[in-house]
């Protein structure tokens, strides 16, 4: 039985994502105490406050580090993974002392993308969330690092974050790192240079996203960007601000939500802003990791981007602490949609033209006779990107020969993740095994270059690779005559079809007593 949220107008639902590099010192090891219990003080008066808490705390593998007394990470995999058993038990066991003594009950969840592939798994992990915040639960978050492997791994806990803020339909997330925000230059090497306190658009974003992390961490900021966009697609602000500074979270949410009153917004309300500092939205140079010394004066209390129209309820002269605010888009992606989107990994690509692209945008299933081409190994009941491509005519020959690639043109790219074989699916056909991908000399059927290829979303779908092959361009009459059955006469059904956002996300944070069929059906 599926469990819902209890919200009541006002209530915020807040997600706090700590790396590694916050939590444990990247030297010593030894747990940052001083932002720890800044950070256990700032969840609880929210809480006390009436809204929901989830951290999601990275440092188990740092921690297991400072218990065995080792200097550095290991590279040998299972040395990692009883690093990360041995840490995880400390980590947990910190944050609840930490806790206890403000008398505020945590609960421990660790995830793998496994856990989240099937969809009855995934609407219990959904579940247990909404409960333990119904009870007044911080949930502690974190991969299960011990079981997890390339093939199953988020990669980093910025897009667990991201992903753990969709399920439970947060309204803000918090990615705490070592910058205040994101700047229009390097300001370690410009002392000009400007914050940008808020991105409306993050396809626009030309960031310079070099930074690779810390030595004990996985993320960087291209991670964080990667995380927001998926955030922002799921209707959540994201933040962007410096973990040393915990204690800024509450005067960001408080800023924030005095501006979205001011404004008078709702869900798909659009904010004003300038045009002619454009340039100043649309790059934002990260690339600090050459050098971590402080700020230089002149750039220690800089002056805010003009990047919006100031509201005149506001009081400027009193500005937020540094963050950059990505703004979610109008139409969030929730539910069951976000899951397909973010919760599966794909196993193949399906080519698809215009036609059965707008037949999708109308609530129509996908049909063979809409089908292109066919890339990768899959089976029934798995999920594939869609392609949108140009069909070439018996008069047209391709631009070039290159390889079936492909490149994004959508605002919320696919997260990206490396995908399992699908070796081992009781109950469907594996027909596809022995088949391969069309080779690079292959010439293909469909245009490359004018207009590229983009990709809109993903899909479930009915039949696997090797069938769908035979079936494409087909009328779905014909299916059983090509495969000898047919289970369906579509390739997937319009319930397992779901697009990436494709609006700029220019609104404020969702207004409450939304129902997810509200801002969901559109996907």
């Amino acid at each position: 039985m599926a469990t819902h949220m209890k919200k009541h107008p006002g209530q915020l639902t807040v997600v706090i994502k700590l790396g590694t590099s916050s939590i444990v010192d990247e030297r010593t090891h030894q747990p940052i105490l001083f932002i720890l219990s800044v950070i256990v003080e700032t969840a609880v008066n929210l809480v006390q406050h009436g809204h929901h808490v989830v951290i999601v705390s990275s440092g188990a593998i740092g921690v297991g580090l400072r218990r065995m007394d080792l200097d550095k990470r290991p590279k040998h995999l299972p040395k990692v993974q009883a690093l990360a058993a041995i840490g995880q038990c400390r980590l947990i066991s910190l944050w609840d002392q930490l806790f206890g003594h403000l008398r505020q009950p945590i609960g421990q969840i660790l995830l793998t993308r496994n856990d989240i592939a099937d969809r009855t798994q995934y609407q219990n992990a959904q579940n247990t969330f909404f409960e333990l915040l119904n009870m007044g639960v911080i949930p502690i978050v974190n991969e299960n690092d011990t079981l997890a492997v390339t093939e199953i791994k988020f990669g980093d806990n910025d897009t667990l974050s991201a992903i753990t803020a969709g399920m439970v339909q947060a309204d803000y997330l918090f990615l705490m790192t070592d910058v205040d925000c994101l700047y229009d230059k390097n300001p370690r090497s410009n002392p000009d240079a400007k914050p940008i306190e808020i991105v409306e658009d993050i396809a626009e974003l030309a960031a310079d996203v070099s930074s690779a992390g810390s030595a004990l961490g996985t993320g960087g900021m291209s991670t964080k960007i990667v995380a927001a966009r998926l955030a922002t697609s799921a209707g959540v602000t994201t933040v962007i601000t410096k973990s040393s500074k915990p204690g800024n979270i509450a005067a960001i949410i408080k800023h924030a939500e005095a501006e979205k009153r001011a404004r008078g917004s709702s869900r798909n309300s659009v904010v004003n802003f300038h045009e002619d500092h454009l340039s100043l939205e649309k790059t934002a140079v990260l690339n600090l990791h050459a050098s971590h010394s402080p700020l230089t004066p002149s750039t220690s209390t800089p002056q805010y981007t003009p990047a919006r129209t100031p509201s005149p309820e506001i009081d400027t002269n009193e500005p937020p602490p540094l963050h950059t605010r990505f703004l979610p888009i109008a139409h969030p992606i929730r539910d069951r949609w976000f899951w397909i989107l973010h919760g599966l990994a794909p196993h193949g690509t399906v080519f698809i033209d215009h036609g059965a692209w707008h037949a999708l945008s109308d609530k129509a299933g996908l049909l063979p006779a809409g089908i292109v081409d066919v890339e990768g190994h899959f089976a029934q009941q798995e999920a594939v990107r869609l392609v949108v491509v140009k069909k070439l005519t018996s008069t047209t020959t391709p631009t070039s020969h290159t390889p079936n690639t492909y490149t994004s043109g959508i605002s919320t790219p696919p997260t990206p993740i490396r995908h399992p074989q699908p070796d081992a699916h009781p109950g469907m056909r594996h027909t596809h095994s022995h088949t391969s991908s069309p080779s690079p000399a292959t010439p293909v059927s469909y245009e490359l270059h004018h207009p590229a290829p983009f990709e809109i979303g993903r899909a479930v779908v009915n039949y696997s690779a090797a069938e769908i092959r035979r079936i494409k361009g087909l009328h779905s009459t014909q299916i059983s005559e090509a495969l000898g059955y047919a289970d369906s006469e579509y390739v997937a059904l319009r319930e397992n079809v779901a697009f990436f956002g494709m609006e700029k996300s220019r609104p404020s944070t969702p207004s409450f007593g939304k129902t997810s069929s509200e801002h969901g059906d559109s996907h």
